[in-house]
């Protein structure tokens, strides 16, 4: 069952969204909130799966109230403005919902945050990272990786007692494949866990013996592991 939470400063939009829900078995609707700073607290103190979000709101937007979350929950914007879909999309939105939407396409909305769901708690049952090099594939505990490192077209990870394993792949395809809250990009060449960071600072962080610049359009990204 997903939980989820509905964000828009027009009540009859937040109509809409209730009866939906309502409507599907798969999805409980705990809460409507017509201002960001009382939805804010509420996700604070009671966790969800998923938010439905207006992107055009008083004051902060949605895009970027939905940045001032924790990472790792997902989103469905609602708007009636078709053009706000790209930036919807820009941070990785589950769907885009333009006003007025029918159920039909509420319901393909869902089924999508569904698969995120299933995607999700997969990667969380696995305890290693899966990649081909040098003719084999070879399987890494999480654990035991200290860094990503990447290179045009390749990745270098760095393992805990072992020699760096270079594989042809891309940041991103590597980032997919590892634990939304035990891993993060700070910086368009490095991805590091989060549990192995000794310090932060505002260009750094540290992990053993290397220290790796954070890039500014990674910062977010890291604090929002700090500030959760």
């Amino acid at each position: 069952m997903i939980k989820a939470i509905a964000i828009d400063d027009e009540p009859l939009a937040l109509k809409v969204i209730e009866h939906f829900c309502a409507k599907h078995e798969g999805i409980v609707l705990e809460k409507a909130f017509t201002k960001t700073e009382e939805a804010y607290k509420h996700i604070k103190k009671f966790p969800v799966d998923l938010l439905f979000l207006d992107i055009q709101m008083p004051g902060k937007n949605g895009v970027a109230f939905y940045k001032s979350l924790p990472p790792g929950l997902m989103v469905i914007f609602t708007t009636a403005y078709s053009e706000y879909a790209v930036e919807g999309f820009n941070v990785n939105a589950t769907d885009y919902l333009l006003k007025p939407f029918s159920f039909e396409r509420f319901m393909t909305a869902i089924e999508k945050a569904k698969k995120e769901i299933a995607i999700s708690l997969e990667v969380k049952q696995q305890e290693h990272l899966c990649v081909r090099a040098n003719y084999k594939l070879h399987r890494i505990p999480f654990e035991e990786i200290k860094l990503i490192e990447g290179l045009d077209d390749y990745i270098k990870i760095h393992i805990a007692g072992k020699a760096p394993l270079t594989a042809r792949m891309s940041m991103k395809a590597v980032l997919d494949k590892l634990p939304v809250s035990g891993f993060v990009r700070v910086h368009r060449s490095y991805i590091v866990p989060i549990n192995k960071i000794r310090s932060v600072h505002n260009k750094s962080v540290t992990i053993d013996d290397f220290v790796i610049p954070v890039g500014d359009a990674f910062k977010e990204d890291l604090f929002r592991f700090f500030n959760s």
